[in-house]
């Protein structure tokens, strides 16, 4: 990775309307700290100590302290982050203050969905449980909770999908598994604030790209996409890709979530997307190849083998999702498409 481009999204990101203010002196959870999205939330953190002069403790739940240090370095040099590597599947035992939980830890690629469908869920609402207790306990200021935009399941409407929109879902499609059990740590969210005045806020994270995303592990089109480019090969198509999805760049989307955590209101959920950004997976490939023209490549289409193993996910696929409700809180997006895509791909490219 490109430290200098996540030096400038951070001070983009530091840059907006946003109450940093709150967070000195202050002492931050945040699960899953190496993930794709939560690791830019350690960086903003790691910054604001390193950059701007202010004291925020982070505890750092993870599952490898040498995957932590492969991201952020040794251990040693922070002073103010600790490692919590207890399963947090299990009742969670921390002394000292906290006041903002972000629960980010969750196996969200879908490869994981019909392979170890009891380990996808189980943080969504087990290891959510016991963070719930632990925000209580600590009389937390904020609870951020990461959901996805694949809670709303099919719905059947021509306009945005708002908030307050929900459509169907299989439950006993093995596939849901992951949509299934953040519908219910959305609903243990509510169910905390309502009976115990525990201060949650939901993020609903549609698709997202990063710097940080694992091009090689992650099965999902876009990142393959972004593999074929930084490795000068065409990209091959094996659908129509008359699918729609709209894609928000990680600088756009790490302002929402603090935003939510520190401006958000109890018991809300916020769609976190760049709705103007809202393309199908063909116009995706095809702005993709065009950023870098002197590799001259090319989207090819290819019928998929009948042997193939492939899911496509139906949910919402010509309908953008709505993000006026976090606008309302100063939120805006920055990054178009290929803007984006092409610091994700400058930056990726120094690895190879």
């Amino acid at each position: 990775m490109d430290q200098c481009i996540i030096k400038e999204d951070l001070e983009d990101i530091y840059r907006r309307n946003i109450p940093w203010e709150c967070l000195n002196n202050k002492t931050v959870m945040i699960t899953g700290a190496y993930g794709m999205l939560a690791s830019y939330l350690m960086f903003m953190l790691i910054y604001l100590n390193e950059c701007k002069g202010m004291k925020i403790d982070v505890i750092a739940a993870v599952r490898s302290k040498e995957k932590f240090e492969k991201r952020f370095g040794n251990i040693e040099r922070y002073n103010y982050i600790r490692l919590y590597t207890q399963d947090i599947n299990k009742e969670i035992m921390i002394e000292e203050k906290i006041d903002y939980i972000i629960h980010a830890a969750s196996l969200a690629s879908p490869q994981y969905y019909s392979v170890c469908p009891i380990e996808v869920l189980t943080p969504n609402v087990i290891a959510n449980y016991y963070l719930l207790q632990l925000a209580e306990k600590k009389k937390v200021e904020g609870y951020l909770l990461f959901s996805t935009g694949d809670i709303y399941g099919v719905v059947d409407k021509a306009s945005k999908i708002k908030e307050s929109d929900m459509g169907t879902m299989d439950t006993l499609d093995i596939h849901n598994c992951y949509s299934e059990s953040k519908r219910m740590a959305e609903t243990m969210c509510k169910a905390w604030y309502w009976q115990k005045k525990v201060p949650t806020r939901i993020v609903r994270i549609w698709h997202t790209y990063a710097p940080t995303m694992d091009t090689e592990g992650d099965p999902r089109v876009f990142a393959s996409f972004v593999n074929d480019i930084v490795s000068n090969r065409d990209i091959v198509m094996k659908s129509d890709g008359s699918a729609k999805r709209s894609f928000c760049y990680i600088a756009d989307a790490v302002a929402g979530y603090f935003l939510v955590l520190l401006c958000g209101a109890d018991g809300e959920a916020y769609n976190v997307c760049n709705t103007q950004e809202f393309y199908s997976i063909s116009q995706l490939a095809e702005i993709l190849t065009s950023i870098y023209p002197e590799k001259n490549l090319k989207v090819i289409r290819k019928e998929r083998e009948i042997t193939e193993a492939y899911t496509e996910n139906s949910v919402a696929n010509y309908v953008p999702p709505d993000n006026e409700k976090l606008k309302l809180l100063g939120w805006e997006a920055r990054y178009s498409v290929k803007e984006g895509f092409k610091r994700v791909l400058d930056s990726i490219s120094k690895d190879y």
